[in-house]
């Protein structure tokens, strides 16, 4: 059963936390106050995954991270953010975090972004490397817009990238979840035509949305494409959904921390923080990955 310790020195906010995810009875739950408690709780009993605060005494949320990533570099962390830790909550995704969920939207995403990461900590830790050499790996999909069929796609790909040793298991981890992020993208923002003001303002809502267009046409008629090409140097992955696109061009920044609470730069956010760069095509119905890949004295065992 996985153990998530959650960090926080609001009484309240941390009580919500545990609440909400002790609903699901495969976890198992505890607690600490703060970094430095976090750190001994840790020391003591090395949890799954860690689900930390960012504004605390006594060590907090990105010294958290950058002492775990050091000493715990396989242990994934997600954050949860509030207003006026955006600036240190993006610091701490570049140093190594798996994710974030803003606290205002504890109730409604929490416990299906830890759901999401212990899955893709799960498949990465359960398949066994390929050690074989290759000079290059490409692969295609064609994906009816099903979110089952997005969810396949997403846990593969990641298993591939740790079987073909693109980069160490927590930097796959890393990697998976931008691809996951461009797929969900493409299948409510584009086949779908969902926006993420909707999601901000009734969570229930979208889902229902999203759940009724996806049995309509033309919604239900259309496709995910998904492109891979990983060489030596390089992995390539590219998403292309069938909607009317977007302009790129007017997309918030998501690395600016004013926009971190933002539901619409949450995923861009994650996807240019885990890979090397990303890109748009012009109709804005197609984004393409970009990983360097790590020398291999570099990947530990």
């Amino acid at each position: 059963m996985p153990s998530i310790l959650v960090v926080d020195d609001s009484p309240l906010d941390r009580h919500l936390a545990v609440s909400l995810l002790k609903k699901s009875p495969d976890y198992t739950v505890f607690e600490a106050v703060d970094g430095k408690d976090a750190l001994a709780k840790i020391e003591l009993h090395l949890p799954d995954l860690v689900v930390t605060d960012m504004m605390m005494p006594n060590k907090n949320g990105l010294e958290l991270v950058a002492e775990v990533k050091e000493e715990y570099p396989l242990l994934p962390i997600i954050l949860m953010t509030s207003l006026g830790s955006e600036e240190i909550a993006v610091q701490a995704l570049q140093k190594g975090a798996s994710s974030y969920v803003p606290k205002r939207s504890l109730a409604s995403e929490l416990l299906e972004i830890v759901d999401r990461v212990l899955t893709g900590l799960q498949d990465v830790r359960g398949r066994s490397r390929l050690l074989s050499r290759m000079a290059r790996y490409e692969c295609s999909f064609t994906l009816e817009n099903q979110l089952d069929l997005v969810c396949a796609i997403s846990s593969f790909l990641r298993e591939e990238a740790i079987r073909l040793r693109l980069c160490s298991r927590p930097e796959c981890l890393r990697v998976g979840v931008a691809i996951e992020e461009a797929l969900l993208n493409s299948y409510y923002h584009g086949n779908l035509e969902i926006s993420s003001k909707l999601r901000e303002d009734d969570h229930r809502l979208y889902h229902e949305t999203a759940e009724k267009r996806s049995k309509e046409s033309p919604y239900s008629d259309r496709h995910i494409y998904v492109g891979v090409k990983i060489t030596p140097t390089q992995a390539i992955y590219s998403v292309r959904d069938e909607g009317p696109g977007f302009d790129p061009s007017i997309l918030p920044d998501p690395t600016d921390p004013a926009n971190l609470d933002r539901p619409c730069g949450r995923g861009m956010l994650l996807m240019r923080t885990f890979m090397d760069n990303v890109i748009y095509n012009d109709k804005g119905n197609e984004v393409t990955l970009f990983k360097e890949r790590d020398e291999e004295e570099d990947r530990p065992e």
